[in-house]
């Protein structure tokens, strides 16, 4: 009997050993992003110079698992494109020409999405620098494209800082308007392509 109860308090101590030893399984949280601190940066160039603004974010959330940034999902809303280069009466043509369906068909299409579905760490990536190849996918228009890009993410314990700017091919999304890619002979009214996007982004 005595010996019998030797190795049950072996076998139990030996299953604590075991059961401390095992590391903490994270639970992932999500978190929301902040439309009123996060901001989107639009600058789109053509063969006399560029334009730039701003869209505002609608909503979006993310998801931390510990200390790693695992997923996001972010909506921007189209309605709220600008021009922050131009005044008066050409700011006006210029943003209603944006809302038109030369452009975003904001009518139509009110909301744009950008939903990473992988992240991989940058080796060696210092303070201030990229820390993660983020590849995502892109709607815009109703149609969908995978975008890859570089960004630095900070996760902290009151929540989530990104940095990104990357470039979007346009014509990809039906936006042919001044391409020299689609039309001929547009000499010094001819628009690039790619139009840049820098983006922060505050979840909480």
């Amino acid at each position: 009997m005595k010996k019998l109860f030797t190795l049950s308090a072996i076998a139990g101590l030996a299953l604590s050993v075991v059961a401390i030893s095992q590391p903490k399984k994270q639970t992932a949280n999500t978190l929301k992003v902040s439309a009123q601190e996060s901001t989107i940066k639009w600058t789109a160039k053509k063969v006399t110079g560029e334009h730039w603004g701003n869209v505002k974010f609608s909503d979006g959330t993310v998801t931390v698992d510990g200390k790693n940034l695992t997923g996001g999902t972010f909506n921007m809303d189209m309605t709220s494109i600008d021009c922050q280069d131009l005044q008066g009466e050409y700011n006006g043509k210029l943003v209603g020409h944006l809302k038109s369906d030369d452009f975003f068909a904001v009518e139509k299409f009110k909301t744009a999405t950008l939903k990473i579905k992988s992240l991989t760490a940058i080796a060696g990536a210092k303070a201030g620098d990229k820390t993660h190849n983020v590849t995502a996918d892109l709607t815009i228009k109703g149609m969908t494209h995978p975008v890859s890009f570089p960004a630095q993410i900070i996760v902290s314990k009151t929540g989530v800082i990104a940095n990104a700017d990357f470039d979007v091919d346009r014509t990809l999304y039906d936006i042919k308007y001044g391409s020299g890619k689609f039309f001929e002979g547009l000499g010094d009214k001819a628009i690039n392509d790619n139009f840049n996007i820098k983006v922060r982004v505050i979840a909480k």
